[in-house]
């Protein structure tokens, strides 16, 4: 079942897109899903437009538009629609997505799945680099 994330409605204040993506790839990996989110501003070097960090598919806002709009050109799009979940605290975003067809999760429920994983879904820093690659990481 895949899931497209507003992601600046999701990201909590002072977050960084980093965080948000690390989030979501570790939302991803603990129920096997399909993870995309949309970014308002400017596209980071280490993050460009249609890139995946750790398997969560990031895109941007077009020129002259915004994520909102884009998030509406990805589900007009998308061929699954009926299994899609839009997360969006947005209001008129939401209700253009339920006239789509596909699902609405608000940010605040979509966030408290996120903290509802397993301990044991969930990974630390220290989990995803080994103790012995950590050094050619440093």
């Amino acid at each position: 079942m895949p899931y497209l994330i507003d992601g600046n409605n999701l990201m909590w204040r002072g977050q960084t897109r980093r965080e948000l993506l690390d989030e979501l790839a570790q939302f991803a990996a603990a129920k096997k899903a399909r993870v995309a989110v949309a970014f308002d501003g400017a596209p980071e070097a280490n993050f460009p437009d249609n890139s995946t960090f750790k398997s969560v598919k990031i895109y941007y806002h077009e020129r002259g538009s915004n994520a909102d709009a884009r998030i509406k050109s990805l589900v007009e799009s998308s061929k699954e629609r009926q299994t899609l979940f839009v997360v969006t605290s947005d209001r008129a975003l939401a209700d253009f997505i339920r006239r789509t067809g596909a699902k609405v999760i608000n940010c605040r429920d979509f966030r408290q799945k996120m903290e509802n994983l397993p301990p044991e879904k969930k990974q630390t820093a220290s989990e995803v680099v080994k103790p012995e690659e950590m050094k050619e990481w440093l």
